[in-house]
């Protein structure tokens, strides 16, 4: 899976080990090759590239419960066959290939051929990790069983390969214009796509994709307002493609998907098929879903996750944070969703005595560099569940510059007392270090402006004093306070306020 080595997705939340591997287990198609590696004996006859015979199906099929007459019996039979080779459920002993090439010159029957022209089969080792395995080995068989099915997604279907046959039987890949590691790369940014748009709901995947919307979002360059009549057709195509590849990866346990409604494809026109500029048709929630609906399986998240790790991006997980210090902590969750952050912060949290717990984030929320507000910021959010047993650690940085703030504000909503007041310049420092980490959480949002004007009607003459405060963002808060105070006046006062700062820093 290609991506870019240095991005950093949301954190997504997992479900354990063991839960995923019953799941895995639970695949349909997974399921199919462990039940044909357990079939696979002496008997067993395979051609070159380890594929069974064609006279095998049947009685392949048989073993998995289908009837060998029903026209996709062969079809699931061979393609669980694969995944079981390929994923080394399978030990498949190749035929010689001269020989099957001097069988079939002389013309020899298959029922009749000794065997020569023909391999053999045997249940592999790694068969007995499917009951006497770990659950990361049940998953490491699930992900390779991944890999397989989703090189064969990325092929053109059967009958685009019929129409690219030459006079000499052979595939014409100019015809079929089909490159392999395009399609492979599509389908990877397509996976990429759909596991960003799951992440960035919570992490969860509790919410299906519309098929218009993930096809836009390979198709529509970014910054288009009104989609040409080109690009809506290639939304269309993108959009039949994607249909055609989640039908193979659903059976792996991938997705769960509704396909795009048949009724739909037979009484419309490629342009009633194509979506709008926002990626999704018109008309309301059951119309979107006849359009197609995907979305990643607990499985699916795990599985494009890992292979993202592979690939070198950056692609958290909730609770791996655990184990790590309270500076890793504060720095990793600074760049989460705050619902993801606090997740996070509960489950490291967990594991830990609180007083020294808290000692310890306090100890690592202190700095004067660019993130230190933020990380001030998630501090404060973790100490907010922190019960009376966090007070001593607390009191104990009641007179520190950076934290003293911070502490008053946690004390006093808990009606604790014998809380001291703080002075004029703690006051101030706390208000630059909280806008610095509103701003670096979440930019300048909507509510950020009555924040503003809040920290700043308690105190007369607040940018007379602030331009002074000693803090490393003090210039640049002031400057967004001049932005976005909704008071003309005081907005005029901050961005003077700023200019002092801006000089007094040099």
């Amino acid at each position: 899976m290609s991506a870019e080595p240095h991005h950093t997705l949301p954190p997504v939340r997992l479900h354990s080990d063991a839960e995923l591997a019953r799941e895995a287990l639970g695949a349909p198609l997974f399921a199919r090759a462990v039940r044909l590696a357990r079939w696979a004996g002496p008997g067993t006859r395979v051609e070159v590239g380890g594929e069974l015979a064609a006279a095998q199906l049947p009685e392949a099929a048989a073993a998995l419960g289908l009837e060998p007459a029903d026209e996709d019996a062969a079809v699931y039979a061979s393609q669980a066959w694969r995944v079981a080779v390929d994923t080394g459920l399978v030990d498949v002993t190749e035929p010689d290939e001269d020989a099957e090439h001097a069988a079939e010159d002389a013309g020899v029957a298959e029922a009749g051929a000794e065997g020569s022209a023909y391999g053999s089969a045997a249940p592999g080792e790694d068969l007995a990790l499917v009951t006497g395995g770990a659950p990361g080995e049940v998953l490491g068989l699930w992900l390779a069983a991944l890999e397989t099915v989703l090189a064969d997604a990325a092929v053109p279907d059967l009958d685009e390969l019929v129409d690219a046959l030459d006079t000499g039987g052979e595939v014409d890949f100019g015809r079929l214009d089909w490159n392999p590691k395009r399609e492979a790369d599509f389908l990877d940014g397509v996976l990429a796509n759909l596991y960003l748009l799951t992440v960035a709901e919570g992490g969860a995947g509790e919410s299906a994709v519309p098929l218009p919307v993930l096809a836009a979002s390979m198709v529509v360059p970014d910054g288009m307002g009104e989609p040409t009549d080109e690009v809506l057709e290639q939304v269309s195509d993108a959009m039949m493609r994607l249909d055609d590849q989640f039908r193979q990866l659903e059976p792996i346990g991938l997705v769960e998907f509704r396909p795009v409604d048949e009724d739909l494809m037979a009484e419309a026109s490629d342009e009633d098929l194509t979506a709008g500029p926002s990626g999704a048709p018109a008309g309301d929630d059951e119309d979107v879903s006849r359009y197609g609906m995907v979305r990643l399986t607990p499985l699916g998240l795990y599985g494009i996750r890992a292979r993202m790790l592979e690939a070198g991006v950056e692609a958290p997980a909730i609770g791996e944070l655990s184990g790590k210090g309270a500076d890793a902590l504060l720095d990793a969750v600074s760049r989460f969703p705050e619902s993801a952050a606090q997740a996070e912060i509960e489950q490291w949290l967990a594991g830990r005595e609180l007083p020294a717990a808290v000692a310890e984030l306090l100890a690592a929320a202190r700095g004067d560099d660019e993130g230190a507000p933020l990380r001030r910021l998630r501090c404060q959010q973790a100490l907010a569940t922190a019960g009376p047993e966090a007070e001593p650690a607390v009191r104990a940085v009641l007179d520190d510059a950076e934290l003293g703030g911070l502490a008053r504000v946690w004390l006093a909503e808990r009606g604790v007392g014998d809380v001291p007041a703080p002075d004029a310049e703690m006051v101030f420092w706390l208000t630059v270090d909280t806008i610095a980490a509103q701003l670096a959480a979440d930019g300048e949002t909507e509510e950020l402006p009555l924040l503003i004007a809040s920290l700043t009607a308690h105190h007369s003459g607040f940018f007379e004093q602030a331009w002074r405060v000693e803090h490393p963002a003090t210039a640049y808060v002031l400057e967004a306070m001049g932005r976005l105070h909704p008071d003309r006046k005081a907005a005029k006062e901050a961005r003077k306020a700023a200019f002092k700062a801006r000089s007094r820093q040099g």
